[in-house]
């Protein structure tokens, strides 16, 4: 690192590596202390490091790049897939195209044929998050079935679920008002539309529309169908305090 580099504009090495996705910062620290980071050249193994954007950080032999944070929320529409490869159809992706993609996660597991809330963010901190198997991060499905709920599956679903001897913690079921009691609300403990579609398929319903209307704090309030928008401050404080 050359000495007029200014110092504002130099940060430690382990946040360097993680603000680029690869790993927290925690893990970034190990790696460094055994030899698998050089900058400029040479392999360093110093705890407290600083370094600049226009040094050459190597993780790897791979080049480092901080990336900037995202989290963009998207109202998806149906018919439209979560990922390119999805076969032939609409991508979720072609309406972020301005962003990369190489590190963003999307949360929520959404299917072709669901809609509603969708969560991308290229955080490992957040990533970390919503893949622990412990955490709970509500989130409120508006699902309409082929015929009305019975209403001894409305009790089931009123409690803990037994799915394939998993217990689903189910926070709340509601019909929908207006509905032929063919449309229920449906909150769990979980982001996870797949499983939504599991409870349902294992008390032998069809589901003919499956939409995410909650994820934890975030809700479609001002987001129309198709569209997406960054996290506010307070939302992503919020999400974070899961």
């Amino acid at each position: 690192m050359t000495e007029n580099k200014s110092k504002s504009k130099q940060i430690r090495l382990n946040k360097f590596i993680s603000s680029s996705g690869i790993c927290s910062r925690r893990e970034a620290d190990l790696h460094i202390s055994i030899g698998n980071v050089s900058v400029n050249g040479k392999i360093v193994t110093e705890m407290g490091l600083k370094v600049s954007i226009d040094d050459d950080v190597r993780f790897d032999g791979s080049i480092v790049r901080p990336q900037k944070k995202l989290y963009i929320l998207v109202n998806k529409p149906k018919g439209w897939s979560v990922r390119s490869n999805e076969g032939r159809g609409r991508s979720i992706l072609k309406l972020l195209s301005k962003f990369s993609f190489s590190n963003i996660e999307s949360y929520g597991n959404h299917v072709r044929d669901s809609s509603g809330l969708l969560l991308l963010s290229n955080d490992h901190i957040l990533q970390s998050k919503f893949s622990n198997p412990k955490a709970i991060i509500k989130c409120l499905f508006h699902v309409k079935l082929d015929r009305p709920l019975k209403p001894k599956h409305f009790d089931e679903l009123s409690n803990d679920f037994n799915l394939k001897r998993r217990l689903i913690k189910i926070s709340e079921i509601s019909y929908v008002e207006g509905s032929t009691k063919d449309e229920v609300g449906l909150q769990l403990n979980s982001f996870d539309i797949q499983l939504v579609k599991k409870i349902f398929m294992e008390l032998k319903y069809k589901i003919r529309s499956l939409d995410c209307v909650t994820i934890g704090p975030l809700t479609k309030k001002d987001l129309p169908r198709g569209k997406w928008k960054h996290l506010s401050k307070i939302e992503l404080s919020q999400l974070m305090m899961l």
